[in-house]
């Protein structure tokens, strides 16, 4: 007999019209808005609680009613599954909203001194009741010293990362590699106490006449000691997600070595290695422990970061919050502003300039 001529076993088919019944987005609409209800007529009307106890009492009362009433219609399967994604948009739900917050207080707040005068001026001669004053100067210290700071981090970073996947080998590439976890893992203020009991306290003074010299390279260098073990973790993970097909078909066509390293891993890790550079800036831009102890926090405006003292947008932000002057609290907002947005920028920019390059290739 053959296989077409057996029998088929009974199956019990489902009809169409009951295997594609689905819970309608009105019902789900209805039973949020019944949670909602009756949790503010529980809170408000027992006095227990404000409207943080009404939407978390809400949000419970919602998966339940949502899992017993999709139960009814879906089945206990489907109904589980979406309670469950009703889980997941709330928890990302809960998740942007600090970070909404955070920018429409920013935003709201830093627009009042959003005008000429705070970026063409600094705070020189400005006393507490004059509501002139900008952050000029500190935009020329934040650019200046993270710039520089950048220069030096950026090569001896990736140069560091080429090392530890490319040819480091035995105990001395574990050693770099665990120094460079512990500096991950360092406060801001060891880094700027290094380099003023270093650079400012000791070097500084053999080009100064044998004082203490404050300025905003001091400032550069212990930006670059932040940004390194970022760069270097990134990179690191970065390269080591280059297939390896790659360097061996390289390496079969008589590449050497390192112009396999420059032609073929960098410019495929490219896009990686510039995000975790962009993370390493923003997070040097935003700063204030290693800038207070080493740039000295001048008032005026110093294109020089080898001589004098600098400031710098996060410390801008601090000397102002902490001023007792009514109109300081307004230019600490706005600079706050200008600093993410001038972090914002950076960030949008190299991300277009690593995908022109990946899409040119």
């Amino acid at each position: 007999m053959s296989l077409l001529d057996r029998e088929m076993p009974d199956v019990v088919m489902t009809p169409d019209h009951l295997r594609s019944r689905t819970f309608p987005v009105t019902a789900n609409l209805l039973v949020a808005v019944a949670a909602l209800v009756v949790s503010a007529a529980v809170v408000l009307g027992t006095g227990i609680g404000n409207w943080v106890l009404v939407v978390v009492l809400g949000g419970v009362l919602y998966l339940l009613g949502l899992n017993f009433a999709a139960g009814r219609v879906e089945g206990k399967r489907a109904a589980r599954n979406r309670m469950w994604q009703a889980l997941v948009y709330t928890a990302c739900l809960l998740a942007v909203l600090p970070l909404a917050s955070v920018v429409w207080t920013l935003v709201s707040k830093g627009v009042e001194r959003l005008d000429g005068d705070f970026f063409g001026t600094s705070m020189a001669n400005i006393g507490a009741r004059d509501p002139n004053g900008g952050a000029y100067h500190a935009i020329i210290g934040t650019l200046e010293q993270v710039g520089i700071a950048t220069l030096f981090a950026v090569p001896l970073g990736v140069l560091g990362a080429i090392y530890l996947v490319e040819y480091g080998r035995g105990r001395f590439a574990t050693t770099v590699r665990f120094f460079v976890d512990v500096m991950t893992g360092i406060p801001s203020i060891v880094a700027g106490l290094f380099v003023l009991s270093f650079w400012v306290l000791i070097v500084s003074r053999w080009f100064n006449d044998g004082q203490p010299q404050y300025s905003g390279f001091a400032a550069s260098l212990a930006l670059t000691v932040l940004m390194l073990p970022t760069i270097v973790r990134s990179t690191e993970e970065m390269l080591r997600l280059v297939p390896g097909p790659l360097r061996e078909g390289s390496y079969a066509l008589g590449v050497p070595q390192w112009k396999t390293i420059l032609k073929v891993v960098l410019p495929t890790a490219a896009p990686g290695i510039v995000t975790g550079v962009m993370l390493a800036i923003a997070r040097a831009a935003g700063e204030t422990a290693p800038v207070l102890l080493v740039a000295g926090g001048l008032a005026r405006i110093n294109f020089d970061p080898f001589a004098g003292g600098q400031s710098s947008l996060a410390l801008y932000v601090f000397q102002q919050a902490g001023d007792a002057s009514k109109y300081a609290p307004a230019r600490a907002w706005t600079a706050a502003l200008t600093l993410v947005a001038l972090v914002l920028v950076l960030t949008i920019g190299a991300k277009l300039l690593a995908r022109r390059n990946k899409l040119t290739r």
